[in-house]
Order: structure tokens, then sequence, then C-alpha cells
């Protein structure tokens, strides 16, 4: 309730209850499912149909099952709160732009899925690629560099 009072002001039967029956219909377990809310109790407050169920259907999209789709939520659930038009799709075609197919993009964010949203892509990812390059890779070896140690 600290890290996010507005908690007490959604509905029982509108937000919270259908949340998460909709994460445990991903297959999390009733662990897996606090351990979630706990790190980002704003998940509750999230739209089902305008942004959780099209951002899972964007990265199933990307070639994820169930369970990579609920092992990345709950590594890191601030994802789902991210804008898919103005955070996630940019951020998946800077990626492809290195040379990376949908199941290198969708393995990358299944082992790091922090790359989507908790490192700037301008401040942070970019620079980072261009002094990989800058040591002599092309964009081949930095994509592979990026999906065996993101």
């Amino acid at each position: 309730i600290v890290k996010f009072p507005n908690l007490l002001s959604c509905s029982l039967e509108l937000n919270l209850k259908p949340t998460v029956q909709w994460l445990k219909g991903l297959g999390m377990d009733d662990s897996q499912v606090a351990k979630t809310i706990v790190k980002f109790p704003n998940l509750l407050s999230c739209s089902l149909e305008l942004n959780l169920k099209p951002t899972v259907q964007w990265l199933k999209g990307l070639g994820m099952d169930d369970s990579q789709v609920a092992k990345t939520i709950v590594k890191f659930p601030q994802l789902m709160g991210y804008s898919l038009e103005d955070n996630l799709k940019p951020r998946v075609q800077w990626l492809k732009g290195l040379g990376m197919d949908d199941s290198q993009v969708a393995n990358t964010i299944v082992k790091f899925p922090n790359l989507m949203g908790s490192h700037s892509l301008e401040d942070n990812l970019k620079p980072r690629v261009q002094w990989l390059k800058c040591l002599g890779m092309d964009d081949s070896q930095v994509a592979k560099t990026i999906v065996k140690f993101p």
C-alpha cells in the first residue's frame, strides 16, 4: 500500500480479481502472482483489455509461449506498464535493426526483460552498442553478443 496507495481505490471485482485470475491463466502460481504484485503493484490498475492483453499478445507474436511470458512478467512486471507504441516496439525494432530475428529478440527479452524499459535506449543501450562497434564488431556480432549476454 505504501508503494501504491491507489490500490485501495481499485475495484475488487473489476480490477483486482480479474487481473489476478488472468495472471494465473498465463500459468503463474499464487507465489509468482504475489511476487509480481509486490514488485509492481500498479499492475493491478492496468487495463486488461487496453494494456495487459495487447502486450501479452505482442510478446506471443515474437514467439513466446505462455510459460515464457509468465517468466518474463515475474522477472520484470514493470514491462506490462510500458507503452507498446512508445517503448516496446521501438526497442524491438532497434534490436531487429542489429540483425536479430523474432526468436532471438524473444529469448533476449525472456533472459533480460529489463532491457525493454529500465535502461534508456538513447543514453544507455545505443552508446554501448556503438562502443562494441568501435571494437570492430559488426551488427551481426553485436546481435550475437546481446543474445548470449544481454
